[in-house]
C-alpha cells in the first residue's frame, strides 16, 4: 500500500522541513535554477511563461557576484560560478535570441 504525501495546510507545516546548510554552492545553484525557470527550461506551475527580463536580471546578478568575489573564492567555487554564468548566457541566447541582450 502506497503512502500519500501530505500537502501542507499552512506555513507552520514547513517548520520541520529540513533546509540545506547555507553555502556559496547552494546560493549559486539557487540563482541558476531561478534563471532556468525564468527561461522556461524548468517547469514551475501550470501557467508559468518564460520571462526574458527576469532571466537576464538573474544572470546579471550572478555576473555581478562574480566580479565582487573575484580573488576571494576557492577553485571549486570560482569554477561553479564561472561555468554557471557562461552556461546561462549561452542558454539565454539559444532560448530568446541575441536581440534580447
Amino acid at each position: 500500500m502506497s503512502e500519500e504525501l501530505k500537502t501542507p495546510e499552512s506555513a507552520d507545516d514547513f517548520q520541520d522541513f529540513p533546509l540545506p546548510p547555507p553555502s556559496f554552492e547552494f546560493l549559486i545553484l539557487t540563482f541558476k535554477t531561478q534563471a532556468e525557470v525564468h527561461m522556461g527550461l524548468l517547469p514551475y506551475g501550470d501557467d508559468q511563461k518564460p520571462n526574458p527580463k527576469l532571466a537576464r536580471h538573474t544572470i546579471d546578478l550572478m555576473a555581478m557576484l562574480q566580479d565582487k568575489t573575484r580573488g576571494n573564492l576557492n577553485l571549486e567555487e570560482k569554477r561553479l560560478l564561472e561555468n554557471s554564468v557562461t552556461e546561462l548566457r549561452f542558454r539565454f541566447i539559444q532560448t530568446f535570441g541575441a536581440e534580447q541582450k
